[in-house]
């Protein structure tokens, strides 16, 4: 599913125009980036939760070259799902 299959699909589920839906979901991922970005946790009950990690500094080899080279720290995001839709998967 693409972002405009999901727009579709909030749209009927919830009887809102496309136009409604999308500016939902853009307020809803825009509200999500800008918690992470502030470094706090999203929790969205049943669905799953969105956290900040941080990743150490590694060592990793280079495969044209084979020689190791370092791969700075950095910040990622990680998600976990909830327990209902990780039933739904099932």
């Amino acid at each position: 599913m693409n972002k405009s299959e999901l727009i579709s699909a909030i749209a009927e589920k919830a009887g809102l125009t496309k136009a409604q839906a999308k500016a939902s979901l853009d307020a809803t991922i825009e509200a999500i980036g800008g918690a992470l970005a502030a470094g706090d946790k999203v929790a969205l009950l049943g669905f799953g939760t969105f956290a900040v990690a941080e990743k150490g500094e590694r060592t990793g080899i280079n495969p044209r070259t084979k020689e190791s080279i370092t791969i700075p720290a950095r910040k990622t995001i990680k998600f976990k799902a909830g327990a209902e839709l990780a039933e739904k998967v099932k």
